[in-house]
């Protein structure tokens, strides 16, 4: 009985730990088997508790729904103005490239004739006995020639490499050897059959008595075939476009670059130019605007797919442009309006080999062309237009 005292107060305590109230009336009167029904109501007390604790955190959690409506969503915003934006235009640099080399210097003239006879006096006589046999007229004629000519180039003048003045290489200050239109002018008169200017008449005193065709005292004009020679001399450098100052002409200035300008409804000089329309390429605006400023009467070629420069101009106030749809541009569809504060423009280098420009029915409003080279464009445009351009061109 003392026993079950005993375990009656431990089950008590615990009860009053776990804060649960036990009905011990009838604990005290089950003898041994109460401590078995203590432990199953404090069991049951437990459980029952953690049933309310869970159900108040659930009721605590559940979201309270306020009787009002819910929320309005904000509508998709829709453009209400034109889009702002640059303006983005190609302009194609079509190019005619130099038809011959530049003029040389007096100071190259002098050094090409010094490494001439540089050469003559370096390289190995000449074998005539290899080319020729002897007691030949054609022996007769090259030992009249040479003697002429003291040498066998014709561009080195009266110079002999092996003679106690082949020393004195250098050229005269003043003297035309060298220039090219004195070169020329020995040159046709050996093909033609004269003489050397200013060459000393030769005798026959090497035939040994044999007689050959043709004067002697002519020198070089003996064993020629019989009739007149023509000649055909070489274009001059200076044409008559360069005389009459055509700069409409494609043959002026054949030894520089030409470049085509046009000019504008406003009276300004530039490359062609416009924008570029829908989604083509740059180097598809380069060919259609060739077409539309400068007609079909060229055969023109686009060098690259990339621009070779740009330029960026800013407007003062923005302007408010209306795109319409474009004939030539298949993506170009839809007309629109745009906001435009300023304009990109980028060059594409181009070249023409044949035909002539023809603004008569330009689409882009030209009134004018010229073919023009890098220093007669910096009189036309306007300097911040050259100052862009100036180093996209080369100097020739």
């Amino acid at each position: 009985m003392a026993k079950a005292k005993m375990a009656l107060c431990r089950l008590e305590k615990t009860a009053e730990t776990l804060g649960l109230e036990l009905d011990m009336r009838d604990a005290y009167g089950l003898g041994a088997s109460c401590e078995a029904l203590i432990l199953q109501s404090i069991v049951n007390g437990v459980a029952s508790r953690r049933y309310a604790s869970a159900a108040a955190v659930a009721e605590i959690e559940q979201p309270t729904q306020s009787p009002s409506k819910s929320a309005p969503t904000n509508p998709p915003v829709t453009q209400t103005g034109p889009r702002k934006a640059f303006r983005v235009s190609c302009s194609p640099v079509l190019s005619r490239p130099p038809l011959i080399t530049r003029e040389l210097t007096s100071f190259e003239k002098a050094f090409y004739l010094y490494q001439k006879r540089l050469n003559e006096r370096l390289a190995l006589p000449f074998t005539r006995y290899f080319y020729f046999k002897k007691s030949t007229p054609q022996l007769v004629e090259f030992k009249r020639k040479a003697k002429a000519r003291k040498a066998m180039a014709r561009d080195v003048g009266v110079y002999n490499a092996y003679d106690e003045e082949g020393w004195d290489d250098e050229v005269r200050v003043g003297s035309r050897l060298g220039e090219p239109e004195d070169i020329v002018a020995k040159l046709i008169r050996d093909a033609e059959g004269k003489d050397i200017v200013d060459a000393e008449p030769q005798g026959d005193a090497e035939t040994g008595g044999e007689a050959v065709s043709g004067n002697a005292k002519a020198g070089e004009g003996g064993l020629k075939p019989i009739g007149d020679i023509v000649i055909e001399k070489p274009s001059p450098r200076i044409t008559e476009a360069d005389r009459e100052n055509d700069i409409k002409s494609l043959s002026r200035k054949l030894d520089r670059s030409l470049y085509l300008l046009v000019q504008d409804q406003e009276g300004r000089w530039r490359f062609p130019q416009d924008r570029i329309y829908g989604r083509e390429s740059m180097y598809q605006a380069a060919e259609r605007i060739l077409l539309q400023a400068a007609g079909i009467n060229m055969n023109t070629w686009v060098v690259g797919r990339h621009p070779v420069g740009h330029l960026v101009q800013r407007f003062s106030e923005p302007q408010i442009s209306k795109i319409l749809p474009h004939k030539l541009v298949a993506t170009a569809t839809k007309e629109f309006e745009q906001e435009e504060h300023g304009e990109k423009v980028f060059f594409m280098k181009a070249r023409i080999m044949a035909g002539q420009a023809d603004v008569a029915s330009s689409e882009l409003g030209v009134k004018d062309f010229a073919w023009l080279t890098k220093e007669e464009i910096s009189e036309k445009v306007h300097k911040p237009y050259f100052k862009a351009i100036s180093n996209m061109l080369p100097q020739r």
